[in-house]
């Protein structure tokens, strides 16, 4: 379920609308990826989806026009989709495609990227939550520089649409660097996975608060 919100009005030009319809849009969705909750490929790109101080840390329509031409050429390659880099840099991983990223470290850390340019995912803050709380592991939200992927064990992309999925490996300046394997789901991902969707669909005890009945 997602709200959405659009300009309209009789009025044309580049500037705020004067009116506005809000609806919620609600479907049932499959796999984001491909995949489903099976390890896939992605590879970095010389192109930026977003850059801090503009409109990348919301759910604007507009903020994915940038990622399509990259997605499509990652696609051609052979890959699930891209992982940005910071747009100042190309050195640190921003984001994997249109969700955020994560990497679990050999020593029992669950690290996700901070950022000004990337969406404060509810999903990505759920994760780390459980990470602590429920798996015992230090959340950190942090640099992740992309020539140092040999701390990760396991990494993944999660968010709304994708919930979690396992990241096999990540190709960068022509090498594939591959995490826990290309074809099976790490450990420590497959719990994080089961205990989120185990709290949505009612089978896992949900935190205090998380959990709030809708009356119509």
């Amino acid at each position: 379920m997602r709200p959405l919100m659009i300009g309209v009005g009789e009025n044309i030009g580049v500037h705020p609308a004067k009116e506005y319809l809000f609806t919620i849009f609600a479907m049932p969705v499959g796999a984001y990826y491909k995949g489903g909750v099976k390890p896939t490929n992605f590879t970095t790109s010389y192109y930026d989806r977003a850059a801090p101080h503009g409109t990348g840390q919301a759910k604007v329509g507009g903020n994915y026009g940038g990622s399509l031409l990259p997605g499509s050429q990652a696609h051609q390659a052979g890959f699930s989709d891209v992982i940005y880099l910071d747009p100042a840099t190309h050195t640190k991983i921003e984001e994997a495609g249109s969700a955020n990223f994560f990497g679990i470290t050999k020593d029992n850390e669950f690290v996700t990227p901070k950022s000004e340019s990337i969406l404060p995912s509810i999903t990505k803050y759920s994760l780390l939550y459980l990470a602590e709380h429920n798996l015992g592991m230090k959340a950190v939200e942090g640099d992740v520089f992309i020539n140092d992927l040999d701390r990760f064990s396991e990494a993944g992309a999660m968010g709304t649409a994708a919930v979690i999925a396992p990241i096999g490996g990540i190709e960068y300046q022509d090498h594939l660097h591959v995490f826990y394997s290309e074809t099976e789901v790490g450990p420590v991902t497959q719990k994080l996975y089961d205990t989120l969707t185990g709290i949505q669909f009612g089978d896992v005890e949900a935190p205090a608060g998380w959990i709030q009945k809708v009356e119509i």
